[in-house]
């Protein structure tokens, strides 16, 4: 099923950097804009500062690109520093800091790693081990603010992270996660098998997730989630990690698959290939298709996602939206909190936080969900 470009200048980059060739100047300001509400002003102007030979453009284009470019680079400082501080506190506690998504991409060096942007640390924690590592961060200086005691509870027993802390120095917010997803969700991968292929970095005590685990994750994080301001740069991820670990990982198709399998992640995994490709034409040796093909929905449900997805996975900017996208984005969010948990427990749930934001002022800045 394939949906018509539209104005998407953003996705038609993407999919091939010559085609910037064409642009005038109302196109590059159109671009500009669907860049800065998808979260990839940084990435795409690395591509066209660095990547793309003789890329041309104004000035004036030029410097809106760099700036997203400094910022990130202030930004890889930062993070380098708070990364390199985290190392040290979960030695302490005989841990290792697994960096997950944004921050693992970033000190590892990949290059599309380069100008992306990110809110938060993600980080995963072996659940036995989260009482002896949330304290000792609290010690650092490291702390949950403003949640109800629901909110806290629903955490602990269904979520598959912490309550986001935050540093009271300088605002940094850290996300652990102790599993892929919520206890309650329709899937149930083991987060063990994770710890057992870890990759170390350069840093000392630092590691991220081996290849496969990487690009599993980023696919089973975007399609269980229901927000898609992101979506199209966490698709980017994707594709950019395929292609990095294609290039530089022997073997690394033919392991691909079959971890997606033994997590019990097929699905997402079948998701993340297919749209990269139909989105954003990555390159999928058919071989890989045919086998991710055993986590397709049936053909009835694959026409009904295809509709949705490729929809809601389109830069978030009113040029790109096509009839019905604010409808699928909101099917989408509906199926999220579906797939995290059972309609028993769901319903509640959202009754109650809709009651809290709705009569509660106090409570409703301090909402989870």
């Amino acid at each position: 099923m394939a949906l018509p470009e539209q104005t998407s200048l953003l996705l038609s980059l993407l999919r091939n950097a010559k085609i910037q060739d064409q642009f005038n100047d109302s196109d590059w300001e159109l671009l500009i804009r669907q860049c800065k509400s998808s979260l990839l002003m940084g990435s795409v102007g690395n591509r066209l500062i660095y990547q793309i030979p003789k890329a041309d453009f104004s000035d004036r284009v030029k410097a809106h690109f760099q700036a997203a470019l400094t910022f990130w680079e202030r930004q890889k400082v930062e993070v380098d520093w708070q990364v390199k501080g985290l190392a040290k506190i979960f030695l302490r506690q005989d841990q290792p800091l697994v960096l997950l998504k944004g921050a693992a991409y970033m000190i590892s060096g990949m290059g599309h790693s380069v100008g992306r942007s990110f809110n938060d640390i993600d980080c995963l924690v072996a659940h036995a081990e989260l009482d002896h590592v949330a304290d000792a961060l609290n010690w650092k200086g490291w702390f949950t603010v403003n949640l109800t005691n629901y909110d806290k509870f629903y955490y602990r027993k269904w979520m598959h992270e912490l309550p986001p802390m935050r540093n009271l120095k300088n605002g940094t917010t850290l996300d652990i996660h102790h599993a892929i997803l919520p206890l309650t969700a329709k899937y149930h991968p083991n987060t063990s098998l994770l710890f057992e292929r870890l990759r170390k970095t350069q840093i000392d005590n630092v590691y991220t997730l081996c290849p496969e685990d990487m690009v599993i994750h980023s696919a089973t994080h975007l399609f269980h989630e229901g927000e898609f301001d992101h979506g199209l740069r966490d698709l980017v991820d994707i594709k950019e990690l395929l292609r990095y670990f294609s290039e530089n990982e022997s073997g690394f198709w033919d392991r691909l698959v079959p971890r997606a399998i033994e997590l019990d992640l097929i699905r997402p995994l079948y998701y993340g290939l297919h749209y990269a490709q139909q989105i954003l034409a990555a390159e999928i040796p058919d071989t890989v298709m045919q086998d991710a093909a055993a986590g397709a929905p049936n053909f009835v449900m694959k026409k009904v996602m295809d509709g949705l997805f490729l929809r809601a996975l389109r830069p978030d900017h009113p040029s790109c939206d096509l009839p019905g996208t604010g409808f699928a984005r909101w099917l989408l969010y509906i199926r999220s909190h579906y797939l995290r948990m059972p309609l028993y427990l769901l319903i509640p749930h959202l009754v109650r936080k809709s009651w809290k934001r709705r009569f509660d002022k106090s409570d409703a800045e301090t909402a989870a969900v």
